[in-house]
């Protein structure tokens, strides 16, 4: 299944081909809307001529910033992203020498382990990991075992979160979906 997570053809196809494309756009999936955080890393790749996760960590930090805020920036908060996009594939590059696929493959982890090596990335939280997780899993053959389970709720089937998005039908539905549980959460603080 091809990866669907922006408007942009060549966004889909760079995150379906590069791990790294699709581990920064889940760390830019955060106050923007998923096709803008998920079309990111292109933009990312264009203008410095690369997605390499040891090229982007030692890319001089203020003219990386200036780079992803070039309109358009490749988030609502372009220089706080950029620190974080670095910060992510310096990590890369010192716990797995830039391979950012080796985080859910090296050593043939398990669902728990992956989760564990997910959560340790600069700008991936609980949440985060356990959807980034499930969306490997649900949609880019992970067979590790326990995945599901380490994912929780997010592993399940429907409309929850990026995991589940694979067309702009089931954007529209994870959209309803994150809109009644933010009115359920408000509603229970009444």
């Amino acid at each position: 299944m091809a990866t669907w997570l922006t408007t942009d053809t060549e966004a889909n196809e760079l995150l379906d081909r590069e791990p790294l494309a699709l581990l920064i756009g889940m760390l830019l999936d955060q106050q923007v809307t998923v096709e803008a955080a998920f079309a990111g890393p292109r933009k990312i790749r264009d203008r410095i001529g690369s997605l390499d996760a040891a090229t982007i960590a030692e890319y001089d930090p203020e003219k990386f910033a200036a780079l992803c805020s070039t309109p358009p920036a490749i988030h609502r908060f372009p220089g706080a992203m950029a620190k974080r996009v670095q910060a992510l594939c310096a990590d890369l590059v010192d716990a797995y020498d830039g391979d950012a696929e080796a985080v859910w493959t090296a050593g043939k982890p398990n669902g728990a382990e992956v989760l564990r090596r997910l959560r340790a990335l600069p700008g991936f939280g609980e949440a985060k990991a356990k959807i980034f997780l499930a969306l490997l899993g649900k949609q880019r053959g992970l067979t590790a075992t326990g995945w599901r389970k380490a994912a929780g709720d997010y592993a399940r089937k429907g409309h929850r979160s990026v995991a589940d998005i694979v067309d702009q039908a089931s954007l529209h539905q994870v959209r309803a979906y994150k809109k009644e549980m933010k009115a359920a959460a408000k509603a229970a603080k009444n």
